[in-house]
């Protein structure tokens, strides 16, 4: 059974998203270790699209395709971030270490690691927050006065999630090792964050493991009959 996602204009299987939602990658955050000491002035000199500041002990890259920028430390170790799949940070990691290679280092390609991924969704609904916190407190912090949105500390998987009263939602803090799917049954499987915002406005749900599993109709339709 497929359904329109929230997301775009791809349809949802509802099996595998139950709550309808899937969210969307923003950026995936990795590291590596080119395994070799740099001389970040002459990488700034010779190199396009370099930014280096002296006072700073890093030097930035950036390339077009994927789009994303490295942070290269002298010591040799790699930041690069702005990739919107692990495959894509993987691909531009391997860039950089071909940039540096031909600089004249011998930068080789260790140790790649995917240290956070990031990603949206929205849920079209306001969400109560002061009930999502209070039916949760034990996993949830929410600080009006402090950051408007609150924030949600998954067990397992372990994530953070910032959670709007708008229905927009952001998680972070995921690390997909590469045999585990990061959309479709991985971590962001559409039954976490979206049903866990459902809670706020919806108290018939089943609490398995920490994983919020809930069905859009029936919330939405308990939602009418409450009158909220």
């Amino acid at each position: 059974m497929a359904d329109q996602g929230l997301e775009g204009s791809q349809p949802v299987d509802l099996q595998k998203h139950p709550s309808g939602i899937v969210p969307t990658l923003q950026n995936i955050v990795s590291t590596v270790n080119l395994d070799c000491k740099l001389d970040l002035k002459t990488i700034a000199l010779q190199a396009r699209n370099a930014e280096y500041n002296p006072k700073a002990s890093f030097i930035y890259l950036l390339i077009r395709e994927p789009k994303t920028t490295a942070l290269i430390f002298a010591s040799g170790k790699m930041v690069c971030t702005g990739a919107k799949s692990e495959q894509q940070s993987k691909l531009a990691a391997r860039k950089y270490a071909r940039i540096i290679q031909k600089l004249g280092f011998p930068a080789k390609f260790k140790d790649f690691k995917i240290q956070n991924i990031v990603g949206s969704c929205d849920v079209k609904f306001p969400i109560r927050l002061e009930g999502l916190a209070y039916s949760h407190g034990a996993f949830s912090s929410y600080e009006p006065e402090l950051f408007p949105g609150l924030i949600y500390r998954m067990k397992q998987p372990k994530i953070v999630l910032l959670i709007f009263v708008s229905g927009k939602i952001v998680l972070t803090g995921a690390k997909a090792p590469v045999t585990t799917p990061i959309v479709d049954g991985g971590i962001f499987d559409g039954t976490t964050a979206p049903a866990m915002a459902m809670v706020a406005r919806d108290g018939d749900v089943e609490h398995e493991g920490y994983r919020l599993v809930i069905f859009r109709a029936e919330a939405k339709r308990k939602w009418r009959r409450q009158g909220c």
